[in-house]
C-alpha cells in the first residue's frame, strides 16, 4: 500500500497560490467580511467538535493514565522544550519570526481525526487515541496561549492574555460545552453527516489560511524568506518530528508499554493540529502581519506528519496482517 498524497495538503498549496495571485480579497480593506465568516465558522467547528465528544468514552479512557500522561507531556512539554533549546541561537528579527512559528507549532495540541485514523490503520489502541486526541484539544485552549504569552509580550505591545482567553472562551470553549451538552440529542446526526462536517471544517481552515497569507503577501512579509530559508525550515521540521518520535519510543519502552500503546503514544504524541493552529493564530496574532510566516512551519509539519506516519502505519498494518495469516 503506497501512501497517497493528502488532498487537503494539495488544497493548502492551492489556497496559498490563490492568496499570492489575488491578495486583495483577503486584505484589511477588502469588502468581503472574511473575519466575521471565519469567527462564525470557528465557533461552528468547535460546536460540532463538542457534539462528537462522548462523556462516557472520556471517563472510560481515563484508566490508561501512563499512556495519556506521555502523550500530553510530549505535546505540551517535550515539543516546547526542544524548540526553546534553539532560542539562544536566534540572531535576527526574521529568524525570530520563523522561530516564533516553530514555538507556536510546538505549543499546539495533537490532531483528532488523523491521529485516530492512523492508529486504527496500524492496529494501535484506538480508544486511547480517541481520548488523547479529544482531551488534547481542550488542554490546548489553556496551555497554548500560556506558552505563547512568554514570547509574544516581548514583541507585541497590545498583547493581552485576558482578552485572548475571553476570545478563546467565547469562540471555542463555550461552543464545545454547548456541543457536549447536546451530544445525546444531536450526536447521531453528526455521525451521519460526518463527511459534510469534515468538508466544512477544512473549508474554514482554508479560509483562515487564505486571509493570513493574503495579508502577508500584501505587506511583502515573505520577502525575508528565500528558497534556502524554506529548505532549512523543512529540514528543521523533519528533525523536530523525528527527534520527538524517537524520544517517545524510548520512553514507551522504559514504561514497558505493549505494542498497541506504543503505537498510540508515538502517533498521537508527535501530531500537531492544523485546525487548532489556524484558529489560534486568528486570535493570538490578530494584529500581526507576519502571521503567514508564523504558520509556515505548522503547514510544513502537517505535510511531514501525514506523509511519515502514513508510511509507518501502512507497514505496521502489513505486519499485523501477515502475523494473522
Amino acid at each position: 500500500m503506497k501512501p497517497k498524497i493528502d488532498k487537503f495538503v494539495l488544497a493548502i498549496i492551492a489556497i496559498v497560490i490563490l492568496a499570492y495571485i489575488f491578495p486583495d480579497w483577503g486584505s484589511k480593506n477588502s469588502g468581503v467580511p472574511l473575519n466575521l465568516i471565519g469567527s462564525i465558522g470557528v465557533s461552528l467547528i468547535f460546536f460540532f467538535y463538542g457534539l462528537k465528544l462522548s462523556p462516557e468514552k472520556i471517563k472510560t479512557g481515563l484508566k490508561n493514565w501512563k499512556l495519556h500522561l506521555l502523550v500530553q507531556a510530549s505535546s505540551f512539554v517535550l515539543f516546547p522544550i526542544l524548540v526553546m533549546a534553539v532560542y539562544p541561537f536566534i540572531n535576527s528579527e526574521s529568524n525570530y519570526t520563523i522561530w516564533l512559528g516553530f514555538m507556536f507549532l510546538a505549543a499546539l495540541p495533537s490532531t483528532v481525526s488523523s491521529s485516530v485514523v492512523m492508529v486504527s490503520m496500524a492496529k494501535g489502541n484506538i480508544p486511547a487515541a480517541i481520548f488523547n486526541a479529544s482531551i488534547s484539544g481542550l488542554i490546548g485552549i489553556v496551555v497554548t496561549p500560556l506558552w505563547m504569552s512568554l514570547f509574544l509580550q516581548q514583541t507585541t505591545t497590545d498583547f493581552d492574555l485576558g482578552s485572548i482567553y475571553l476570545k478563546l472562551i467565547t469562540e471555542i470553549l463555550v461552543p464545545v460545552i454547548i456541543g457536549i451538552a447536546l451530544q445525546r440529542y444531536l450526536g447521531r446526526y453528526v455521525k451521519k453527516h460526518s463527511r459534510f462536517l469534515t468538508l466544512f471544517d477544512k473549508s474554514i481552515i482554508l479560509l483562515i489560511i487564505y486571509k493570513s497569507f493574503a495579508e502577508s503577501f500584501e505587506e511583502h512579509v515573505f520577502s525575508s524568506v528565500n528558497i534556502k530559508d524554506l529548505g532549512l525550515i523543512l529540514l528543521a521540521v523533519l528533525v523536530l518530528f523525528s527527534v520527538v518520535f524517537i524520544i517517545i519510543k524510548q520512553l514507551a519502552t522504559i514504561l514497558k508499554f505493549n505494542l498497541e500503546d506504543r503505537i498510540t503514544a508515538q502517533f498521537c504524541g508527535t501530531k500537531k493540529s492544523l485546525v487548532h493552529g489556524t484558529v489560534f493564530s486568528k486570535i493570538l496574532f490578530s494584529n500581526t502581519v507576519s502571521v503567514g510566516v508564523i504558520l509556515l512551519p505548522l503547514m510544513l509539519f502537517h505535510f511531514i506528519q501525514i506523509f511519515i506516519i502514513s508510511i509507518i502505519a501502512s507497514k505496521l498494518e502489513k505486519r499485523v496482517v501477515l502475523s494473522e495469516s
